[in-house]
């Protein structure tokens, strides 16, 4: 167990969004559907104002599994995977990557990977792109201190979460769960 590098998580894709500066400001393409072979179905955004906002460890079952496409707007984040996928070489591993404004740098998460991250700056917006519709009968919130997995947080005592993500399961109570 414990942290493996980004790449070494089969189906992660790690991209780099093309970045134009001028003195007007900062274009940014994030989507060309030539480059996926997953069809997207929804985009969502959240700002979080607080450094050290952690989101996450947030995943759906089957069959509103999805896939995420995840880039940073404005800010920074140290973005999280774990491989909840039962046949997978990577079972219970996790890795991480920073995603910023700066760097341009985006992160594929096909099904059956529990995602999270967290903020490094205020007012850090983060958009998704995603495979499948949000259903909340079908998302589950892994802890995000869960000890079987063991992920190294930025910062780990002063941290804002939701009550949603303050009351994730651990991975021994949703790992019969799992439907991948």
């Amino acid at each position: 167990m414990g942290q493996k590098k980004i790449h070494a998580l089969s189906g992660i894709k790690i991209l780099t969004r093309p970045l134009f500066s001028s003195e007007l400001g900062l274009f940014s393409e994030i989507y060309r559907k030539n480059n996926f072979k997953e069809d997207f179905a929804q985009d969502s955004f959240s700002i979080s104002y607080k450094k050290n906002t952690l989101r996450g460890m947030h995943f759906q079952n089957q069959p509103f599994a999805q896939g995420k496409l995840v880039t940073v707007l404005s800010g920074s984040i140290v973005d999280f995977v774990v491989d909840i996928r039962k046949n997978s070489s990577t079972y219970k591993e996790y890795a991480s990557i920073k995603l910023s404004r700066d760097n341009g740098k985006m992160i594929y998460i096909p099904e059956g990977f529990a995602h999270g991250f967290q903020t490094l700056e205020e007012n850090t917006c983060v958009l998704y792109k995603l495979s499948n519709y949000y259903s909340p009968e079908h998302e589950m919130t892994l802890k995000w201190n869960d000890p079987t997995i063991g992920i190294e947080w930025e910062e780990k005592n002063i941290v804002h979460m939701s009550d949603k993500d303050k009351a994730g399961k651990l991975f021994t109570t949703i790992e019969q769960d799992l439907s991948f």
